[in-house]
This record gives C-alpha cells, structure tokens and sequence, in this order.
C-alpha cells in the first residue's frame, strides 16, 4: 500500500481544497474571514454556519451558502493577503514596499540575498518567491522571539521548509561574515533601524555591482545613510524614493479614489557596490556637507536649497516692476 505525500510547494496552491488549507472567505459586503480547514469544524457567524466538509475537494473560486443564506466566495489566499492578516510580533514590510525592493534590487531566480531584520517575515516571503529554489536567502534577526514567528508564518505560506532558506540568529554585523564568504553575495537587504552602522560589513559580502538596498521609516534616517554611503566611498550615488498606493472605489458610473490609502509606510533606498580600489565619481552638484550654523540651525545650503543670486533677485523686481506698468 503506497503512503500518500503531502502536498508542498506549488503543489498547496493548486488543485481542490484539502484539510490544513487557508482559505479566505468574502462575504456579500466584501468582509473577508481566513480559516483553516479541518475536518468536523464550522465556520460560525450571528447569520448561521456552516461545515468545512462543505468545502474540502471542492476547486477555488467555489460559492458556498451557509445555512442562514448568506454566499461565500471562496479562494486560497494571495501572498498579499497572507502577511496583512498572518500573526506578527514586529511591523512588516507591506507588499507594496515589498514589491518595490523585489523590482529596484532586481532579486532574480538562482541569486544569493542576505537581508537582515527579518521581523515577522513578510519580506522573506516575497524574496524566497523572487531567489526560487535554486537561489540562496539568508535572513538574520537579532531577536530569537521574531525569528520564530518568521520561521511559523513562511513555513506555514509555503507548506514546510524552503529549500532556499536560512534563517540565522543575531546581530548582522556579526553573523554576515560567518554565514557568506565575502564578495559572493548579489543582494543585501537590510530592514533596520541603523543600517549605516553596517555599510562596511555590507560591502565586504557584496560582490563588484552587488545592489544595496535598505527601508528606513524617517527621513533623518534616510539622510544620515545616504551620507554615510557617500563617506564609505564603497558605493554608487544612492537613490531613494517612497510609495503610495491609492485604491479606488468602482461601483457603476462612481468611479472614484477611495477615501482612504496606504500612503507613507517607509522610505527605501538602494545603490551598487563598486570594485575595490575605484573611487566613485563626484557628483556635478553636491549640497554642502551637513553641518549646524552658530546657533545651532541647520542651513539653505544644508537642506540642498539653492542660494539665489543678487543678480536674480534684481532682474526678478524689474519683472515684477514691468508686469504692474502694464497693468495700469
């Protein structure tokens, strides 16, 4: 008699509905429920239930009624779905930023990642989708509590343990160079909220033309890496940037933006590592370096704020002088 396997990997996200599968549940108001499906439960509301035995064999996309008459769509969640409503102990990268740093730091299938400040593991699943199994994710977290709830929440998306996945225990600083050997790392993703601190150490595991990329929440964080970057003289000119998703509402002729949206969750910024020895070009136009007047204020000059000439101040008055002539 042959033992049936268990299904993982693709295998979960196809074919009917089995006992252990996370199915979401969308109601006629578009409220959406997970559950797991198990053998004896039921799914209850104050307007009736119904038996997961409803559901299992039955394909995705299926329309269960309850006994009360209320319709369920039924489908397996998106990844996008998972990590907004999977258990969490740290803030999570949201798949809008997550999808950004798959794109700008070009994570491809079959490259080696490190990516440190891995949380409740949210952007791992996003990487571990991008590397594929020939690739090689090591992710590193400081704190043993958030690495276990990582490790619970990716091996419950992806049925079991990842065949491209390395999950490592402690401060980046330290573990990067135990667990890679220097130069043959294609991508370093750091979620943290120092990751200056760790630009040498970055620098020694990334390859010639390895990319750089970090999420901040502030802007002062994202200048003082920024300048960092530039002191290190390790790193291409950094580009940074945020993202703001804005739904909109569709319903007939009401075609407009929601009301609300996710709008500033955190800043990323990446750059690319450059060969040893080669020092990076000067910019055409650099601010002056940061730096405090006699009072303790920060300058024009040190927010990039160009300084307007005597010259344009003149010609701007005899413009303005020209324009109320004209009028009179």
């Amino acid at each position: 008699m042959t033992t049936p396997q268990t299904p993982t990997g693709a295998e979960l996200r196809r074919g009917p509905l089995r006992p252990g599968d996370k199915v979401q549940l969308t109601d006629p108001k578009g409220r959406l429920n997970t559950i797991v499906l198990q053998p004896g439960a039921t799914f209850h509301t104050h307007k009736g239930y119904f038996r997961h035995e409803e559901l299992i064999g039955k394909p995705e996309g299926w329309v269960l009624t309850n006994t009360e008459g209320v319709e369920y769509l039924v489908l397996r969640p998106l990844l996008s779905d998972y990590v907004l409503s999977m258990p969490r102990g740290a803030q999570i990268v949201y798949p809008k930023d997550a999808g950004q740093i798959v794109q700008a730091a070009d994570i491809y299938p079959g490259a080696v990642v490190v990516e440190s400040g891995v949380g409740s593991g949210a952007l791992a699943m996003s990487l571990l989708r991008a590397v594929s199994d020939g690739g090689t994710l090591h992710s590193i977290e400081r704190r043993a509590d958030f690495a276990e709830i990582a490790k619970g929440n990716v091996e419950a998306f992806f049925g079991g343990v990842h065949p491209a996945w390395h999950l490592h225990v402690g401060d980046f600083a330290d573990r990067v160079g135990e667990v890679v050997a220097p130069g043959t790392v294609d991508r370093v993703v750091l979620d943290m909220l120092a990751p200056w601190e760790n630009l040498a150490e970055a620098a020694a595991a990334l390859r010639p033309g390895g990319v750089f990329c970090a999420y901040v929440a502030t802007a002062t964080q994202l200048s003082r890496l920024a300048e960092d970057l530039r002191a290190d003289g390790r790193y291409t000119e950094p580009t940074a940037w945020e993202t703001m998703l804005r739904g909109w509402h569709l319903e007939g002729l009401a075609v407009r933006p929601q009301h609300r949206m996710v709008a500033h969750t955190g800043f990323l910024l990446t750059t690319r590592r450059l060969a040893d020895g080669v020092t990076p070009p000067d910019r055409k136009r650099r601010p002056a370096p940061a730096k405090e007047d006699v009072e303790g204020h920060w300058t024009e000059e040190d927010l990039g704020v160009r300084p307007v000439s005597d010259k344009k101040l003149r010609r701007t008055m005899r413009e303005l002088d020209k324009g109320r002539l004209s009028t009179q």
